[in-house]
C-alpha cells in the first residue's frame, strides 16, 4: 500500500517572510514604483493565498495590469533571492524526513509561484526526499486540486496533508485526504484534528493518522 505525506510550504517547512520581505522590497524599489515597504507581518499575513490574490491584497493602489506585472517580477526575483540565502528553516526538517521516508513517500504542494518550492530544494539540497512538487503558479489550480492531482499522479493508495492554516485543512478535505495540522505555523484550526506541536513530532503523529 503507497502511503503518501504532502507537506505545505510556509508555516509548515519554513518561515521565509523576512527573506521575501527584502526581496519584494528591493524589486518593487528597482521598478520605480512607490510604495511603502512591505513588512514581514503583511507577508505572513498573505502566506498559503494564491498569487492573484497576493498581489490584490499587497498592492492594491495599482492598476490590474501593473500588479500583475510587478507580482511576476516579485516572484522571480524572490527565488533567486532564496535559492541564494534560503528561509528560516524549523528545526529537525532532515531528519525527521529521513526517518518518515523509510514509510512514506514525501511531497510538496503549495499556493506559490513556479519556482519558489525548487528554490527551497535547491537551497537545502532536499531533493534526495521529496519524490514530487506541485504548486498554484504552475497550473492555477486550487491546492486542493493540485493535493488530488498529485495524488493521483503518484498513484498514491492514502495520503496526509501536513499545513498550518485553515485553507490547507479544507483543501484536504476537498482533495479528499488526512490532515494534520502543523501547530507552531501561522494559523489556527477551528475543529478538531491531529496536530504536531514540532515537526519531530510527525514521525508519531503521522504512523498514527495513516495507520
Amino acid at each position: 500500500m503507497k502511503k503518501g505525506i504532502i507537506f505545505d510550504m510556509d508555516g509548515t517547512l519554513w518561515d521565509s517572510a523576512e527573506e521575501v520581505v527584502t526581496s519584494w522590497n528591493q524589486s518593487v524599489k528597482a521598478a520605480g514604483y512607490d510604495r511603502a515597504p512591505i513588512t514581514a507581518s503583511d507577508m505572513q499575513s498573505v502566506m498559503g493565498k494564491t498569487m492573484d490574490k497576493l498581489a490584490d491584497i499587497l498592492f492594491p493602489m495599482f492598476s490590474e495590469e501593473e500588479r500583475y506585472a510587478l507580482l511576476d517580477r516579485c516572484g522571480k526575483d524572490e527565488n533567486e533571492y532564496l535559492r541564494q540565502h534560503g528561509g528560516r528553516l524549523y528545526p529537525d526538517i532532515r531528519t525527521t524526513m529521513e526517518t518518515l521516508k523509510k514509510k512514506y513517500h514525501l511531497y510538496i504542494v503549495s499556493n506559490c509561484q513556479s519556482g519558489y518550492i525548487e528554490a527551497f530544494l535547491d537551497y537545502y539540497k532536499f531533493h534526495d526526499l521529496i519524490e514530487d512538487i506541485e504548486c498554484y503558479g504552475n497550473n492555477k489550480k486550487t491546492k486542493g486540486e493540485n493535493i488530488s492531482l498529485l495524488y493521483r499522479r503518484n498513484e498514491l493508495d492514502d495520503a496526509v496533508y501536513v499545513g498550518d492554516i485553515e485553507g490547507d485543512y479544507i483543501s484536504s478535505k476537498e482533495a479528499g485526504v488526512k490532515f494534520i495540522h502543523a501547530a507552531y505555523g501561522f494559523g489556527k484550526i477551528d475543529e478538531p484534528v491531529p496536530e504536531i506541536k514540532t515537526f519531530a513530532e510527525l514521525i508519531n503523529v503521522a504512523d498514527q493518522v495513516l495507520g
